[in-house]
């Protein structure tokens, strides 16, 4: 039995968790479950899956397996009809990462259309503010806003988000509507930093020459973006925030645009991936599908 028969009767025992229906759906007898699985944990030398009287169950290293070996079966699957005439069917997991407003305001809402054009595909989607090792934890692409300084990934340039200065009508009702950097000077800014005991950049603006910032009293800092969009929502005081999130808030009177002649500079949009000779094709499709997806939100980018 070669290695990838034995990957694809590993990968089948592991999602049914049972020797007896992996070899009622593959059609083959229970004891070339068995071989199969042995002549993987030789192989690899440790143990992948382990049997109790109830179910079979993968190990830690088991895990790691099953996902290494989904994904090169698909691969094999792309490989195998490459040259083939006609649509091809796009197979296998996508692992993504992106910011949880983009996530949540833009691109869940329009997922269904994708899978449904898609259908043999699955998508593991992560949303976060942590920068995740997109080679060691195994993602596909990740998108992330902001100034890219990781250069052993390609970086493909999607455009920028407008910054929009944002507060509660609770907040503006209690102080006030601030239009000039005077203004500021009596308001309350939601510090966000990467990391506690970091400092905060201030509030951004354009002077008219070049961008600035200014320091503002704050009695909240946060770590995260929901936590930057909460507080604000909250009546906490006035954030900086990029992308169609803001804006959707804002439109729901959730939220109201404040200062609006002081705006941040743009933030660019990418979508980062490992260096590979041969991108897959479901990775290339779905990038191109999120590039088109956004294109309506973004400012053009200059680099």
């Amino acid at each position: 039995m070669n290695q990838l028969e034995a990957m694809q009767i590993f990968v089948r025992v592991a999602e049914l968790a049972s020797y007896t229906r992996a070899a009622e759906s593959l059609g083959m007898p229970k004891a070339s479950m068995s071989t199969a699985v042995q002549q993987l944990e030789s192989e690899f030398g440790t143990q992948l899956l382990h049997r109790t009287t109830r179910k079979v169950q993968m190990t830690l290293d088991g895990r790691a397996c099953y996902e290494r070996c989904k994904d090169l079966l698909a691969d094999m699957d792309e490989l195998r009809s490459m040259f083939q005439q006609g649509p091809q069917e796009l197979r296998g997991r996508l692992r993504v990462d992106m910011p949880t407003g983009i996530a949540r305001s833009t691109v869940i809402p329009r997922l269904s259309e994708f899978l449904a054009e898609h259908p043999r595909l699955e998508i593991e989607l992560s949303c976060t503010d942590r920068k995740v090792d997109l080679v060691r934890e195994g993602f596909d692409c990740v998108m992330r806003v902001g100034s890219v300084d990781d250069v052993s990934l390609i970086a493909r340039p999607l455009g920028m988000f407008a910054v929009t200065n944002c507060a509660s009508p609770e907040y503006v009702r209690t102080h006030g509507m601030p239009r000039t950097v005077e203004d500021l000077a009596h308001h309350q800014l939601i510090h966000y930093v990467g990391t506690f005991g970091a400092k905060s950049m201030g509030f951004e603006y354009h002077d008219g020459a070049a961008y600035r910032t200014v320091e503002m009293r704050g009695a909240i800092t946060v770590n995260s973006a929901e936590a930057y969009q909460e507080t604000c929502l909250a009546g906490l005081g006035i954030t900086q925030a990029p992308g169609p999130g803001m804006r959707m808030l804002i439109e729901q009177g959730l939220l109201v645009e404040v200062a609006p002649e002081l705006r941040a500079e743009p933030m660019p949009v990418w979508l980062l991936y490992a260096q590979r000779r041969n991108l897959s094709r479901r990775v290339q499709i779905f990038m191109s599908w999120i590039a088109e997806l956004l294109k309506p939100h973004l400012l053009p980018l200059h680099v």
